[in-house]
């Protein structure tokens, strides 16, 4: 790691942490007039994932900040008008198609590379059979294109399915879509707009462009926060940072230095705190030491966590509220009933905040009950309750 210039400017723990909150879009009045898109650029990338409780994750994340937007917005707000792509950043994640460029640096290290987890037995002749489907065909799912299994183990792939995804690595096809959760592919000269549909940018540029994305939806953060918003190594982090232009500062009770968003220390963060549940993939948690060091909070996903073993339940939801994580719950629907099927306060007096979120939550997926199953005490228990029929609807 080279040498750091050393910070001029200190943070108390509590205005990293509003800073932190506003950046993600959790402190202050919502963009409603940039609605789904707004929420997108500004966070610079939306995780996906498979699992679907309330809703899948990137339907989540709009609603955490903006409310009980209708979730078929959301899908169109992603995916129409060639104003989003999918691919690896932080995970698999739906990023703004203005990004298209910055990621050349990935494609070209993947391409390096030759192959990602599969080996095709002849390149060539499938990724060229792949390539002339969708130039004559449009968009098509792997499905469409020929089969993604070959009939053996579930991740077994076909040649056809190692052949897509080696050419959505190197950029030679594009995801625009997700269909029924499956990916559609696509010729990039359909997908990306022409001004952007280019590997110009050198690595160098891409990775201050990603820092610097990084440092604006975190507000403020080390290195290593910077690095793993967008999955990059700890020394291409160093490479940039001084042409960033991210402000190196001292955070109180943090051990490493950080970075701010000069933008972000402008103004002093003030406004509402959002009430909501957040997806275990929103970009507020999704990074689990940050989130311990902001909000002295441990969370972990426990959905691949066999039953016995877990302990808040298969896809707990942390609950902001007046800008501190104050508990968690995991959600399930039974018919119009949404279902607590275990929940956890950090404090008696989140009861309130938790009802709230859970009654906010019913209403957005078409529930008319909520009903809590179990607690991590009968008084959490029946203090929820109590506050989930006080404001029943």
């Amino acid at each position: 790691m080279t040498s750091l210039p050393q910070p001029t400017l200190s943070l108390s723990a509590g205005e990293a942490r509003r800073i932190a909150l506003r950046a993600q879009g959790f402190l202050g009045a919502p963009d409603r007039r940039g609605g789904v898109r707004g929420v997108l650029r500004h966070l610079g990338a939306v995780q996906l994932d498979t699992i679907s409780v309330l809703a899948r994750s990137h339907e989540l994340i709009p609603y955490a900040r903006l409310g009980a937007v209708g979730r078929d917005t959301v899908e169109q707000a992603y995916w129409s008008d060639r104003h989003a792509f999918e691919y690896w950043s932080h995970a698999a994640c739906i990023l703004p198609i203005e990004e298209w460029p910055h990621f050349a640096f990935r494609r070209r290290a993947r391409r390096a590379r030759g192959h990602r987890w599969h080996v095709l037995r002849d390149k060539d002749r499938s990724t060229r059979a792949v390539l002339d489907r969708l130039r004559a065909d449009g968009p098509l799912t792997s499905t469409e294109l020929g089969g993604a299994k070959n009939g053996g183990e579930w991740f077994e792939w076909s040649d056809t399915k190692i052949a897509v995804e080696w050419l959505l690595d190197t950029g030679e096809v594009v995801c625009s879509e997700r269909r029924g959760w499956k990916r559609v592919y696509d010729l990039p000269e359909r997908a990306v707009p022409g001004a952007l549909l280019h590997d110009d940018l050198d690595d160098r540029e891409c990775l201050r462009r990603l820092v610097t994305l990084a440092g604006r939806s975190l507000g403020v953060g080390t290195r290593a926060d910077l690095a793993d918003y967008h999955r990059l190594k700890g020394e291409q982090v160093d490479a940039v940072i001084a042409d960033s232009g991210l402000v190196p500062v001292a955070v109180e009770g943090w051990a490493k230095q950080a970075w701010a968003d000069p933008a972000a220390l402008a103004t002093a963060p003030r406004g509402r705190h959002r009430t909501t549940l957040l997806s275990p993939f929103d970009s507020l948690v999704w990074d689990r030491p940050r989130t311990e060091r902001i909000f002295g909070f441990t969370h972990r996903l426990e959905a691949y966590v066999p039953k016995p073993k877990r302990i808040h339940g298969y896809f707990a939801m942390p609950l902001l509220a007046g800008g501190r994580l104050q508990g968690r719950v995991d959600p399930a629907r039974e018919g119009r009933t949404l279902v607590a099927r275990q929940l956890s306060l950090q404090t008696p007096g989140a009861a309130p905040a938790m009802a709230e979120a859970l009654w906010e939550a019913a209403r957005w997926v078409g529930c008319e009950e909520v009903r809590v199953e179990r607690a991590q005490s009968p008084q959490e228990a029946e203090a929820v309750r109590a506050e989930l029929t006080a404001r029943r609807p």
